[in-house]
């Protein structure tokens, strides 16, 4: 058994190598356009300044996943729990343009929409219809995606011609044979493929498309999701890989014990912390995140969709008056 991260921190840092060398002093910042500095502003995922005046509405269209991840539980009934894999319902590409339409109408605040589930965007033809559709109504919304990364090389083209501009890849290991702990299977090319065979195709994949990704000029962000006895100790050599392929931020995410998982131990805060410091010489570091649903809507942390009606209505009146106060924002 693994020793407890805390026995494993020193001086508040986090002790994964005793090699230093070449430790940069802070991470080198990405260039972008004024138009991409825009919508990194108005993302509260992106840009932790944003996300108690900027909202954004996750889209359920894409049920079905072509890995299976052993934290991963979805459910696409569930109206009760709170974490990336749940959404009350499964949307339809129109279902979802009209949600979009009136929510984008009710609250102004929200800037970006996004298809992070309930399954893996890229697996459902679905996610590219409805960004479609959302675009050519919406021509100034910011539109995101979420995704494992497998396909990510095969269907670049369709999250260019849609008008992608922000991009989360999850990246648990950069190393197959921890990889191969993480996930069960990954399905690729009609294939199933298990152990470090099926974790070397989705990290080559994962490697390649976030590559193309950075050079069309997405804006890249990766979810790395930290698991004690499991990936602890290897989190930074990701970070060190990151901070070499231009990658915008890192979101080092707590696991969630579940499905194959369920008897692991989440970190704790402090934990989390420790290698989050770690890790940001490397690459900048999102502390922010509130692991949401597939059908989140609103700021960080205030889901509208977990919300009564009349608190609702409240959050709608209110953003309407600042928005006429202030119809820059």
């Amino acid at each position: 058994m693994a020793a407890p991260i805390s026995s494993r921190l020193k001086n508040g840092g986090y002790i994964l190598s005793e090699k230093t060398d070449n430790l940069p002093e802070k991470c080198e910042e990405v260039n972008f356009t004024d138009d991409v500095h825009r919508r990194i502003a108005e993302h509260p995922c992106y840009n932790k300044n944003a996300q108690h005046k900027f909202g954004r509405m996750h889209l359920a269209v894409a049920p079905k996943c072509n890995i299976q991840c052993n934290y991963c539980d979805r459910k696409y009934d569930c109206v009760n729990e709170s974490r990336p894999g749940v959404t009350s319902e499964v949307l339809s590409p129109q279902q979802a343009f009209e949600k979009s339409r009136q929510v984008l109408k009710e609250y102004p605040f929200i800037k970006v929409v996004a298809v992070a589930g309930p399954g893996d965007p890229l697996a459902n033809d679905e996610t590219f219809e409805t960004f479609e559709l959302v675009k050519n109504e919406f021509p100034d919304v910011t539109l995101c995606l979420s995704t494992n990364g497998l396909s990510l090389p095969e269907k670049m083209q369709d999250i260019l011609r849609v008008g992608v501009s922000t991009l989360t890849v999850t990246m648990n290991a950069i190393d197959p044979k921890i990889g191969a702990k993480i996930i069960d299977h990954v399905v690729y090319d009609g294939k199933v493929y298990h152990g470090v065979e099926g974790a070397s195709i989705l990290l080559e994949n994962q490697l390649e498309g976030i590559k193309q990704a950075v050079e069309a000029g997405l804006v890249v962000k990766i979810n790395t999701v930290l698991i004690p006895g499991i990936n602890d100790d290897h989190i930074i050599d990701v970070a060190k890989k990151l901070s070499e392929m231009g990658i915008y931020i890192m979101n080092v995410m707590p696991l969630i014990a579940q499905a194959t998982f369920a008897d692991l131990r989440p970190p704790t805060n402090k934990e989390r912390k420790a290698i989050q410091d770690a890790c940001e010489p490397y690459v900048k570091q999102m502390s922010h995140c509130r692991q949401c649903r597939s059908d989140a809507y609103g700021l960080l942390g205030k889901d509208l969709s977990q919300m009564s009606e009349m608190r609702r209505n409240l959050i709608k009146i209110e953003s309407h008056k600042h928005a006429k106060k202030d119809p820059e924002n």
